[in-house]
């Protein structure tokens, strides 16, 4: 039987499972050194408008930003790539900064928020699979394998900063708006949206780079 959908979300609490933090560190067989590997910190992480303090961004074109500033994975979505590639992984194995307990990430839209402490974090886009995670991968189909798996992680700007440690309880509050879901917003990544799809998407708080594509292509209907 199918897990049931929204669990974390309704009747279950969520709380922090995992901060990952990551060291510039060289790929096997690449020339560039990359931010992809995070791991595991024991104790309290400060989160400023940057993201966690201390985590290395190599790339800051493509990633980081303080529409970017933490990843996130939900821990039901890394039960089932545990599952799905027959082995378990640590946390920070995709990258992630941060794993939330009893979430699953297609249930997760722009605009919903994040609470811990005094940090809120609020989504803005999902994880598009590039080269690079392909590599820290080991596999150079995993960009297809897991935009196929329609499960992206989840990118958050910091609403308000603080200090958070594993183990700390997290409140979800979902966006008031329309929704668009994190399977979504990977199906559409790059696409031209028309009328109203574009307009549900610019009443969101999606992330600035969409919302600078998207409002040009709104001007460019006229």
């Amino acid at each position: 039987m199918e897990r049931k959908r929204n669990r974390g979300r309704i009747g279950h609490p969520m709380k922090i499972l995992a901060l990952c933090t990551g060291n510039p560190e060289r790929l096997p067989g690449k020339s560039y050194k990359t931010g992809i590997f995070k791991h595991p910190v024991n104790g309290a992480v400060m989160i400023d408008a940057e993201g966690l303090v201390g985590d290395a961004i190599c790339n800051r074109k493509h990633h980081g930003g303080v529409d970017q500033a933490v990843y996130v994975e939900g821990s039901l979505t890394l039960d089932w790539w545990a599952q799905e590639l027959g082995r378990p992984y640590e946390a920070g194995t995709f990258g992630e900064n941060m794993v939330i307990s009893d979430l699953d990430n297609r249930d997760v839209a722009v605009g919903d928020r994040f609470a811990a402490g005094d940090l809120i974090l609020e989504v803005t886009a999902c994880r598009m699979p590039c080269a690079t995670f392909a590599a820290r991968m080991a596999d150079p189909k995993f960009v297809k394998r897991y935009t196929a798996a329609a499960r992206p992680g989840i990118y958050c700007r910091v609403i308000r900063g603080g200090v958070v440690e594993p183990g700390m309880p997290m409140e979800y509050t979902p966006f008031s708006g329309d929704k668009i879901a994190m399977p979504e917003l990977m199906e559409t990544f790059g696409r031209r949206l028309q009328g109203a799809d574009r307009a549900r998407y610019l009443a969101a708080p999606i992330h600035y780079k969409l919302r600078t594509m998207l409002e040009s292509q709104a001007d460019e209907a006229y």
